[in-house]
């Protein structure tokens, strides 16, 4: 491995891993235009947590019942594991493995987003909580939380293993010791298919049981407006997370990098199947443990249940899976999510959509006679 590879390379003939190393960074070609689409509208959509104000928030989260206290909490401590992972291992497991730029540039921005997301709940925290770090601390005691890191990490961890038995392979063939490079190569080749699709299912399902209890505190409550802005906003980043890796599923189904990466595919494709389906009942429990002391007004256990599944059927079409519900017409069972997570709906720019935090302290309204006195010189 290099990080710049000096050879002169065709970057479209490129697979989108396990190909050349990558050289120049060049955009003025590239074999998978929605990686640069992809990249161009997360640089168009930067914000900064900061520019929301919380201040409201805290006030109405103090009168909230125990209950909805902890819906609310818990939500944002699954939230903050599952983005604490993002921002990190897309980066660490797929760069060294990726040739081609436009998507290693994408991966790069990827990782990037999923931190101010880590940041916005600092920022919630900082402005909620009177001691933040104990929120923190606690996420790693949640039994319930950590139950959904093992099953997102483990599958990143399996897949850095195997391409260091992949590099290590190569290494040792190139000193003229008999190895088995080609077994390592599709070994490593499968468990990047597998990791592709957890991360799939992180991003299409495990993020909007918490997304929907955010914006049902709007819907039903009418309060929390500035946690529901932060949330908007991520989630309108992660529908563009969810479309790159569903690309990169359809592309390695539909033989877009070569029949060996097909054949994988085809061959794992109960198992991609199982994932999603054990990410749908992993949601369904979570839902059973936020509302284990109360369900919330607007929102129950049946409804919540019934949008897990109507998620599943959708994202695992988009993903070429078995949907169980194929066949069925399943009907949304929380339609109000749609109006918060229709980021098109929002024609202004996310530095504007919040401008109140810019405006604070900026007006004076202690004016004198002394002060107009001073104007005098202008005029």
């Amino acid at each position: 491995m290099t990080v710049f590879n000096q050879n002169q390379i065709d970057v479209t003939a490129q697979p989108m891993f396990f190909g050349e190393d990558t050289g120049t960074a060049r955009f003025d070609i590239y074999k998978h235009k929605i990686f640069e689409d992809l990249t161009e509208k997360q640089l168009s959509f930067f914000w900064r947590p900061e520019e929301i104000n919380l201040t409201a928030d805290k006030a109405q989260y103090d009168k909230l019942k125990p209950f909805e206290q902890r819906i609310f909490t818990n939500n944002l401590k699954y939230q903050s594991l599952l983005d604490s992972i993002q921002g990190r291992a897309p980066g660490l497991a797929f760069s060294s493995i990726c040739s081609d730029v436009s998507l290693e540039t994408w991966i790069q921005t990827w990782g990037f987003s999923e931190t101010i997301h880590s940041r916005s709940y600092t920022h919630i925290m900082r402005n909620l909580y009177e001691d933040p770090s104990k929120e923190f601390d606690d996420i790693v005691l949640n039994p319930a939380i950590m139950k959904r890191a093992t099953s997102i990490s483990d599958y990143y961890d399996d897949l850095i293993c195997a391409v260091r038995y992949y590099q290590n392979a190569m290494e040792h063939a190139s000193t003229g010791r008999p190895v088995t490079v080609n077994a390592q190569l599709v070994d490593a080749m499968k468990k990047l298919y597998l990791c592709m699709h957890v991360v799939n299912a992180l991003e299409a399902i495990r993020f909007y049981v918490s997304f929907a209890c955010t914006f049902n505190f709007m819907e039903s409550y009418g309060i929390m407006e500035g946690n529901v802005k932060i949330m908007k906003l991520i989630a309108r980043d992660e529908q563009l997370h969810l479309k790159g890796t569903q690309y990169i599923i359809r592309q390695i189904q539909n033989g877009g990098e070569g029949e060996l990466w097909k054949n994988i595919a085809d061959e794992l494709q109960e198992e991609a199947n199982q994932i999603f389906l054990d990410v749908a009942d992993q949601e369904k429990e979570w839902v059973d443990d936020l509302f284990a002391e109360g369900e919330p007004l607007g929102l129950n256990k049946k409804n919540m249940y019934g949008y897990v599944d109507y998620l599943t059927h959708s994202r695992m079409q988009s993903a070429g899976l078995d949907s169980p519900f194929a066949g069925q017409s399943l009907k949304h069972p929380i339609p109000f999510v749609r109006k918060f997570l229709n980021s098109e709906l929002v024609q202004s720019a996310p530095q504007e959509v919040e401008i109140s935090s810019y405006l604070i302290s900026q007006i004076d309204h202690d004016i004198d006679q002394d002060i107009h006195q001073s104007f005098k010189k202008y005029f």
